[in-house]
C-alpha cells in the first residue's frame, strides 16, 4: 500500500511523542513492504528528502502557536490527494479535523485512517475557541475516519462511551541501547546519583511539583530536567524560578541520540508527574531500560505502570506525596532497582512491529470499507 501519514511535525524525531511514534512506525511499515509518506514542517525538518527508507515531504505552514498544525495539515492534505495514496493516516485531533476532505474525492477512493494521541482539548494552553476546535476535530475522527485509532486505553474507552468505533494500539518502545556516561560528564553527574525528568516545558507536566518536592528531600542527588529551554516562555520560567537557583538541579536542554541513552541508563529514578498524557513514550523508555518510575496516578501512567510492582505511584499534585515517594525510593535502591528489572520485562510487549502489524490491519479493513466490493 501506499501510505500518507499528515498532522506530526516531521522527521528524524527529535522532540514530540507523536513524531517518535509515526518515525517507528513508519519505518516497520517500510520494512513490511508499503511505500510511506511522511509529511514535514519546514521549520522542523532540514532537506532531507528520505529517512530509514520513508519519504519526506517538506510543506510550508504558518508557524505561530494557533496555525501552526492545521496550515501545515492543510497544505499536506491538498497535496495528497492529488498523488496516488491508498491510505491517508492523520494524526492528532487538531489535524484530523480535515478527516472528511478526503472523503470528498469519492473517485478516488482514499481510506481514511486517524490516531488520537492524547486529549489536546485538555491543555491548558488552548483558549475556549481552540478547544471547541479539538473537540470537534476528535469528532470528525471519530466519524470521518473509515477507521480510528487511539494510542490509549482512556481515549478508547472515552470514544466508545460516545457510540465510537476505536481500535486500541499503544505507543511502542525501541530496544534499550545502554550508553556509559560521556556526553553527560559534561554535567557532572555520577551513575545512580540523579533523578531524572524528561519531556517539554508545558503545564501539563508538572515539573514545579517535582522542583518543589525534591528541593525539599535532603539528598546529594542530582535532578535532572531534560527538555528543550526558551528563556522567553513563561511555564519555563516558573519552573526556573522554582529552583531558587539550587546547585543540584540541572537544566540539561533537549537530550537525544546517545546523550538520552545515557541519561536513561543511569538514572537511579525516572519521575513523570504530569497532570495529562497520551500514553508517554518517555515513560515506555524508562521502563524499558530497567529503571525505576515513580509517576503521577493519572490513567496513561496507570496502564504502563503497575504500583510496587514494575513502579511507583502517588497522587497527582500532592506534592507532599511526591517528596515522600522520592525520600523512599532514595533511601530503598534495592526495591527500586527489583521494580525497574520487572518493568525492563513487562515493556517488551510494546513492540514496534507488533504495532505496525495491527495498524496494517486497520489499513486494509479502512480501505475495505472505502471501496466496498458490488455483490453480484
Amino acid at each position: 500500500m501506499k501510505i500518507a501519514m499528515i498532522g506530526q511535525k516531521g522527521i528524524p524525531a527529535t522532540y514530540g511523542g507523536v513524531e517518535r511514534h509515526v518515525e517507528e512506525l513508519a519505518a516497520q511499515l517500510v520494512r513490511m513492504g508499503h511505500e510511506v509518506t511522511v509529511y514535514c514542517r519546514k521549520h522542523y525538518t532540514s532537506e532531507k528528502t528520505t529517512h530509514r527508507g520513508i519519504t519526506l515531504k517538506i510543506l510550508p505552514s504558518i508557524h505561530t502557536k494557533h496555525l501552526d498544525a492545521l496550515s501545515h495539515s492543510m497544505a499536506a492534505v491538498a497535496d495528497a490527494v492529488r498523488s496516488s495514496f491508498d491510505v491517508i493516516h492523520f494524526h492528532a485531533v487538531g489535524p484530523a479535523s480535515l478527516t472528511w476532505v478526503p472523503r470528498l474525492f469519492w473517485k478516488k477512493k482514499l481510506a481514511v485512517v486517524a490516531t488520537v494521541h492524547s486529549a489536546d482539548w485538555r491543555r491548558r494552553k488552548w483558549g475556549v475557541f481552540a478547544k471547541a476546535c479539538l473537540r470537534a476535530g476528535a469528532w470528525a475522527a471519530m466519524r470521518c475516519a473509515h477507521r480510528t485509532i487511539a494510542v490509549s486505553q482512556e481515549m478508547t474507552d472515552y470514544f466508545a462511551a460516545r457510540g465510537g468505533e476505536v481500535a486500541h494500539i499503544p505507543n511502542g518502545v525501541e530496544r534499550a541501547e545502554r550508553q556509559a556516561i560521556r556526553e553527560l560528564a559534561r554535567f557532572g553527574v555520577k551513575e545512580k546519583k540523579y533523578i531524572l525528568w524528561i519531556g517539554r516545558f508545558v503545564p501539563e507536566k508538572r515539573v514545579e511539583d517535582l522542583v518543589t518536592a525534591f528541593r525539599s528531600c535532603r539528598t546529594d542527588h542530582t535532578l535532572l530536567l531534560a527538555g528543550e529551554t526558551d528563556p522567553s516562555d513563561t511555564y519555563f520560567r516558573r519552573v526556573e524560578d522554582a529552583t531558587e537557583g539550587d546547585p543540584r538541579i540541572i537544566f540539561t536542554g533537549g537530550l537525544y541520540g546517545r546523550a538520552k541513552a545515557e541519561a536513561f541508563s543511569h538514572a537511579a529514578l525516572v519521575v513523570q508527574p504530569s497532570e495529562l498524557e497520551g500514553f508517554p513514550i518517555a515513560l515506555l523508555e524508562a521502563m524499558r531500560y530497567g529503571r525505576p518510575v515513580l509517576a503521577s496516578d493519572i490513567p496513561a501512567h496507570l496502564e504502563a505502570v503497575t504500583p510496587g510492582r514494575n513502579g511507583f505511584i502517588y497522587k497527582m499534585g500532592d506534592v507532599d506525596a511526591l517528596k515522600r515517594n522520592l525520600t523512599w525510593a532514595l533511601a530503598h535502591a534495592r526495591e527500586t532497582e527489583q521494580a525497574g528489572r520487572r518493568a525492563e520485562s513487562d515493556t517488551r510487549s510494546y513492540d514496534w512491529t507488533k504495532i505496525a502489524q495491527s495498524t496494517e490491519t486497520i489499513y486494509q479493513e479502512a480501505v475495505s470499507r472505502a471501496r466496498p466490493r458490488h455483490r453480484k
